[in-house]
């Protein structure tokens, strides 16, 4: 696949060592490894090939992979979500907490927190104080894919669509072209989502 196509992917990601279902595409998947969610919408992820988007060894993978193929891929953790580390594990004391943290008495362990604008994970909290792992929740786990490409957008009215959707996570959008000119209609609440002034610059 060259840099830039866009495509529809359908995947199955499991962590490697354990075989834990970590997230998936396709229903039935979820349904046989009991983790479907009811009135989620499933269906192929949208994404440019070497954007960035997706972790190094899966776009690695999807550099080279051809449209209707199944593909069985693991990857190290180092070329995932990295390596666990130790020093992205920090303590906050009750005067940080109440500082950095809007309602500090209502944090629960294994919760998320996020501080001076990093997310993490609350693995401790005691007596005002707490510990707080900023590694990525699938840091230091070799993970399993199991994809394939099911379509490559080429129509350039898709593209736009596409490109909407990968964005804004909506496809409620009105395209028509005139020659090289394009008009975009795009849904009503947009006008109120204060995102929506950076993601159109993104776009273009």
């Amino acid at each position: 696949m060259e840099e830039g196509t866009i495509v529809y992917i359908d995947y199955d990601l499991f962590d490697a060592d354990s075989g834990a279902l970590i997230e998936t595409t396709r229903e039935e998947t979820a349904k046989s490894n009991n983790t479907h969610e009811e009135g989620r919408n499933y269906e192929p992820l949208c994404v440019t090939i070497g954007e960035g988007r997706l972790i190094e060894g899966f776009e690695d993978s999807l550099a080279e992979a051809e449209v209707d193929t199944d593909y069985d891929l693991d990857i190290p953790a180092g070329k995932a979500y990295g390596e666990r580390d130790a020093n992205a594990v920090e303590y906050f004391g009750p005067q940080q907490l109440a500082r950095q943290v809007r309602d500090p008495d209502n944090l629960e362990v294994g919760g998320t927190v996020e501080i001076g604008g990093r997310k993490g994970t609350l693995v401790m909290f005691r007596a005002g104080r707490a510990r707080i792992d900023f590694n990525h929740e699938l840091a230091g786990k070799a993970l399993r894919y199991n994809y394939r490409i099911t379509k490559v957008v080429e129509d350039r009215e898709e593209m736009v669509l596409a490109m909407f959707k990968m964005t804004t996570g909506s496809e409620d959008f009105e395209v028509e072209f005139d020659g090289d000119d394009v008009a975009i209609t795009i849904p009503d609440f947009l006008g109120y989502d204060q995102s929506w002034g950076m993601a159109k610059f993104q776009i273009i």
